[in-house]
């Protein structure tokens, strides 16, 4: 099974990070602007449109705020197996760390998710950026 793995250093606080990630819903607006171009709630499930055009179906399987931790699953035609994890962690003060771990099965298509966790990486920059002096 593929493991990718993403230790994402943000310059923002724990609490405005984990925020956007808790917003299910607002991946497009808050977590990945551009990276992700549309999300809609369907239950338990967000319907989120990728700017390459693809649309995945996201599960989601657990929300803690304690642990400042979300977990969500695919299930698709292409993909056997997905479960990925999305954890932040405080990193001194108005800085965090966004750790995101994707395990997949069939392992031909990890290149390719791991090209687009790239994508991914790069707006959450973008919606985060570090702070004027």
């Amino acid at each position: 099974m593929a493991s990718i793995h993403n230790d994402i250093p943000l310059n923002a606080s724990a609490h405005d990070v984990w925020d956007a990630v808790r917003d299910f819903g607002a991946l497009h607006q808050r977590l990945v602007p551009g990276f992700v171009t549309a999300c809609t709630l369907d239950g338990d499930a967000r319907i989120v449109t990728f700017a390459n055009g693809s649309v995945a179906r996201e599960v989601l399987v657990d929300c803690n705020d304690a642990r400042e931790r979300l977990v969500y699953a695919i299930s698709n035609e292409r993909l056997k197996h997905y479960s990925a994890s999305v954890q932040v962690i405080a990193d001194g003060k108005g800085k965090c760390r966004l750790v995101w771990i994707i395990d997949m099965l069939p392992n031909e298509l990890a290149p390719y998710v791991q090209g687009q966790t790239k994508e991914a990486v790069i707006a959450m920059h973008r919606a985060f950026p570090p702070a004027a002096v």
